[in-house]
């Protein structure tokens, strides 16, 4: 009998133990540059990141109000009765923020992880996934980001997050669409105040795919204090970024360079793919550390979701 229930008591044990330590207490583009990039023959090159020291948030010069570092606390060990919450999934809320750069208010979905109304002392990090061309904030969820969360975190492989998914309505590029300002002026702001997070830059991600990995590079490196990883999965770089990526990766600090990831299926787009290898070549040509996939796949949401599990492991791998 002593041996049944170790059996049960222990998995249990490890899964909570997972939960609580993980969280920390505390399309289609149309503008696509250098169409004259010829693809790489290889089915997929890695170059894999190296560790990056401690922020020293002393070290950071925001154009912005600086970023605050959360105070780190724990939920007292779980009792039973807080189980349950584990596997029973996250929740999605849909919700609107008024701007001031924008006509209409920005529209978006917020997933809060399982536990998150039980453990009212965890803080959760944050990971900003913007959608492609064409779609809008709903395109992450319909792929499947927040079932494929609620699994990894139900099984310990990730530590529970918070994930916003904003509408970016208009498909000009940055300099004609003030999508990144309504962003980083408004809606981090208001994540941070309105939910638990841990609010500094080495527990806040942002992501995306097609246009909206454009975005993220954009966002990743122009404002970098406000970012510690991005994630670009099948880039088109915004052309009016192509000249001045190489001066927004100079005047980052080495110890602040963001984690960088990139993936795209070797049956994209040829101007997209072209596009990609383009940024991965001056990454590659600065020494800058990042990971690059090239995969077997097209430009496609079939692509996008057949992935969804390595993109989470990775946004949430030194959280």
């Amino acid at each position: 009998m002593t041996n049944n229930w170790l059996k049960i008591i222990i998995p249990i044990a490890l899964v909570i133990s997972s939960i609580i330590s993980g969280c920390s207490n505390t399309g289609d583009p149309t503008d696509l540059p250098l169409p004259s990039v010829s693809p790489k023959p290889t089915r997929e090159r890695t170059i894999l990141v190296s560790p990056q020291s401690p922020a020293n948030p002393t070290a950071i010069s925001p154009t912005r109000t600086p970023q605050t570092t959360a105070t780190q606390t724990l939920e007292p060990a779980a009792s039973p009765t807080l189980i349950p919450c584990l596997f029973e999934g996250g929740r999605v809320e849909e919700r609107t923020e008024r701007s001031l750069y924008l006509p209409l208010p920005m529209e978006y979905l917020v997933y809060l992880p399982p536990c998150y109304d039980e453990l009212l002392r965890n803080k959760y990090p944050v990971l900003y996934l913007i959608h492609g061309q064409n779609y809008d904030h709903l395109q992450w969820r319909n792929l499947g980001i927040t079932e494929t969360a609620d699994r990894l975190i139900a099984r310990g492989e990730i530590p529970p997050l918070i994930i916003i998914m904003p509408r970016d309505r208009n498909w000009a590029q940055p300099t004609e669409d003030n999508f990144g300002d309504v962003l980083i002026n408004e809606l981090v702001p208001a994540i941070d105040r309105n939910y638990r997070t841990i609010n500094n830059r080495e527990h806040r991600a942002v992501g995306g795919l097609s246009r909206g990995a454009g975005w993220a590079v954009h966002l990743g490196l122009s404002e970098w204090t406000y970012f510690g990883s991005l994630g670009a999965h099948s880039l088109p770089v915004f052309w009016t970024d192509t000249g001045r990526i190489r001066e927004w990766l100079d005047a980052i600090p080495p110890r602040m360079l963001p984690r960088i990831f990139m993936d795209i299926g070797d049956r994209d787009r040829p101007q997209i793919l072209a596009s990609a290898i383009w940024f991965e070549e001056v990454l590659t040509e600065k020494g800058i550390p990042h990971e690059w996939y090239l995969y077997p796949g097209y430009h496609e949401e079939a692509y996008w979701k057949e992935h969804l599990e390595e993109y989470l492991r990775w946004y949430t791998a030194e959280w």
